[in-house]
């Protein structure tokens, strides 16, 4: 059964260099230590690591030959950072070694799920290039060079992996490379850096050899033979579509490897069981709240406000769910947290998509994802001070409510009927003061609503803390903008209803 896991580890290595110019050991490495028991002694990431570094060799030379063909290279603004990376390479090699199996083999497994996610936020990078090729470097690029070639040179010896990626990165973002330009370029350079880290693992560790000869020479044979398909591949298609396929590939290998590899911890740790069962009910909440919205979507003609604010309601619901039906405010704030690293890649990667923008009713680029992380970032520290530092879950809901449905009531006021427009200093103008009574009437509403349910205070004290908390409510979300109500709104109401709690006391 191992080698079957050598040819899908070797496939995948190969593929990975030649699509996106990735290390081998990015993709090799989890799988041999994970998933193949010979892997698994006191050096049993350093060998695996080795191997991914000779695997490097050939499958980067051949791929780079592929790239050199359709002249995608650029060695006038790359040979800085070989030079460094090479000089690097052997130190990281040795380093690698003293630390251990576990410090090289978490690290790697982590590395691995972190470039999966880099790929999804931005696949298509480099595409537009501002650099002609072949321009010589100024005293920034070559400064540049210097620092990240002698750090990825590290990075390379240590770990093998990673290395690719990273000069991806700087030669796209920093030296102005197209994207595919970049990748040849950096297929070409791991050719050298491969084959000495390589040798250093090898000479640091000779049983390498002498005990995985034939696995390292199955893993070069095939990662070559794949890497010069994928190469072929990678320069006719578009790079946004490569970028993509790579980061959701190497996102699920490295989810998949990090929960094998530490599979006792994940379920046996009380903690992670509760948050997976957190997790998993609001994830069932959350799908279904949206499979509802999408089927009202797609059967009715609902104007685009109406939506947008029902959608609203999808996500500011979220943190009152979690709490109530969580396990605890960890557990409740980890959740939070947990679905914005999911959502976020995903609503990146979709935001291409012909029907993206309408069914998220953006009105702006990036609209739907960064707000979607600023609430669930905003909403898991809410918890967490709420229900974990003031131990009164109460008053997460109450100001939620207070937000989210004041927030609905001035968006569906306003804009219809908001003939007289704010224009105080603070105030963002274009709201209305006809929106903010409805804010402040819905927002007291909701928060007295949720504190006689909720709370101990007694009908009259809800009724003047709820008249405070609408006042607030109406008058964060008239000075905020560019979307910050978000947190603002709710982080106001969390104030005023955490100072009266201990007032009250």
């Amino acid at each position: 059964m191992e080698w079957i896991w050598y040819i899908i580890a070797a496939l995948g290595a190969g593929v990975g260099t030649g699509l996106a110019g990735i290390s081998a050991a990015t993709v090799m490495v989890p799988i041999l230590i994970v998933l193949c028991p010979s892997f698994a002694g006191e050096t049993g990431a350093y060998q695996a690591t080795a191997i991914a570094l000779a695997s490097d060799i050939l499958g980067s030379a051949a791929a780079s030959a592929v790239y050199i063909k359709h002249r995608n290279i650029d060695l006038k603004r790359g040979r800085i950072m070989l030079v460094c990376i090479l000089a690097m390479c052997t130190v990281g090699s040795y380093v690698a070694f003293i630390v251990g199996n576990t410090v090289l083999g978490g690290f790697t497994l982590i590395l691995t799920f972190c470039i999966g996610i880099r790929f999804l936020l931005k696949p298509d990078s480099g595409e537009k290039s501002k650099a002609a090729k072949g321009q010589r470097l100024d005293f920034k690029g070559a400064a540049i060079s210097v620092f990240f070639g002698l750090t990825i040179g590290f990075g390379t010896g240590f770990v093998g992996t990673g290395g690719g990626m990273m000069m991806l990165i700087v030669f796209t973002a920093f030296l102005g490379m197209e994207r595919k330009t970049a990748v040849g370029t950096s297929t070409f350079i791991m050719t050298f850096t491969a084959l000495i880290a390589s040798v250093s693992h090898i000479l640091i560790h000779p049983a390498i050899v002498l005990e995985k000869w034939d696995v390292m020479l199955l893993c070069i044979v095939v990662s070559t033979l794949s890497g010069i398909v994928s190469a072929k591949f990678a320069n006719k298609v578009n790079g946004r579509i490569v970028g993509i396929v790579t980061g959701a590939a190497l996102t699920l290998l490295g989810g998949a490897m990090i929960f094998l590899n530490y599979r006792e911890f994940f379920t046996t740790n009380e903690l992670v069981r509760q948050t997976a069962g957190t997790f998993l009910r609001y994830l069932i909440y959350i799908c279904s709240f949206a499979a509802v919205l999408i089927l009202i979507h797609l059967l009715f003609r609902i104007p685009k406000d109406i939506f947008r604010k029902l959608l609203h309601i999808a996500a500011f619901t979220s943190s009152i769910f979690v709490v109530m039906n969580g396990d605890g405010w960890l557990p409740e704030t980890l959740t939070m947290l947990l679905f914005a690293a999911v959502v976020f890649p995903i609503l990146a990667a979709g935001e291409k998509w012909r029907g993206y923008k309408d069914l998220f009713v953006e009105k702006k680029n990036g609209e739907a994802k960064n707000s979607l992380l600023l609430l669930f970032l905003s909403q898991a520290v809410f918890i967490a001070f709420t229900c974990g530092f003031l131990g009164k879950p109460y008053i997460l809901v109450a100001a939620t409510a207070a937000w989210g449905l004041g927030d609905i009531a001035a968006a569906w006021v306003g804009r219809p009927f908001g003939r007289h427009k704010v224009r105080f200093a603070l105030a963002d103008h274009s709201k209305s003061w006809e929106g903010t009574g409805a804010m402040a009437a819905v927002s007291f509403t909701a928060c007295l609503v949720s504190l006689l349910l909720f709370s101990p205070y007694s009908v009259p004290a809800a009724v003047i803390i709820s008249l405070i908390v609408g006042a607030v409510s109406a008058f964060t979300e008239l000075c905020s903008k560019g979307g910050t109500d978000t947190a603002t709104v709710p982080a106001a109401d969390i104030i005023v209803l955490g100072l009266i709690s201990v007032i009250a006391v």
